[in-house]
């Protein structure tokens, strides 16, 4: 009794189920468990991404409200490879300078490259902060179905099992109910990770856009009243 328990046990794990299946519920299950793994990688990826991106935003606030010249801040930066906060600086101080040493006279003109530089950077850095994204959307919708394609599958199977068979004994029937349960079941484990992580980084990236929006914001406005007091002498004396 033991030893028909035990193989009783074995028939119907997952890896038997697995090994049992048709070729079209292996290739469904495969794609699932990629999909899977894919999704994973993408959560370890960007909660690292993303913790170590608020951390740079706060170093660099930090330093930017410190009183530090922005001269010297730029010098600091120019040489380095910046990403979020620090690119957008660089960015609008890097137009700023090229303007004044070739002879800006426009105070508009001059705000308006600068804005654009910042704009232009801006949705550089917030592309890559959703990047991937997507992969987790696309997987978060579409594993249910190809798991549900998987399921009509092995439904199929097993009525072709009892027409084969002309019985309808549930030993019969049950090998290709289970591959069709174990299809769904890999679709919801691929499906709900990944629309949990989807909708918790998108409100990620949509906090740290808006962070990186607020600083262009108000480094626009700093710049813009030190257009206003080198250009003003200028255009008065002329």
């Amino acid at each position: 009794m033991e030893q028909v328990g035990l193989a009783a046990a074995t028939e119907v794990s997952l890896w038997s189920l697995f090994l049992q299946a048709g070729i079209v519920v292996k290739l469904v299950m495969l794609g699932l468990i990629g999909a899977s793994i894919w999704t994973w990688a993408i959560v370890i990826d960007k909660a690292v991404s993303y913790g170590r991106i608020r951390r740079q935003f706060d170093q660099f606030e930090q330093v930017f409200w410190s009183g530090q010249s922005l001269e010297e801040l730029y010098r600091t930066l120019a040489e380095r490879s910046n990403k979020g906060l620090g690119a957008i600086f660089v960015a609008a101080m890097r137009e700023w300078k090229k303007s004044f040493e070739r002879g800006a006279r426009s105070p508009i003109g001059l705000q308006m490259r600068i804005d654009r530089a910042m704009d232009v950077t801006l949705a550089r850095e917030a592309e890559q902060l959703e990047s991937r994204l997507g992969s987790l959307a696309t997987i978060g919708s579409a594993a249910p179905f190809i798991g549900l394609f998987g399921t009509v599958v092995g439904i199929m199977t097993s009525f072709q099992a009892i027409a084969g068979s002309k019985s309808t004994n549930l030993a019969v029937v049950a090998p290709g109910i289970a591959e069709a349960l174990l299809a769904t079941a890999i679709g919801l484990v691929a499906a709900i990770p990944a629309v949990i992580a989807y909708n918790k980084f998108s409100g990620e990236a949509g906090k740290l856009s808006a962070r990186m929006e607020g600083f262009a914001d108000e480094f626009s406005a700093i710049l813009s009243r030190q257009i206003d007091e080198k250009l003003q002498p200028r255009q008065a004396a002329q």
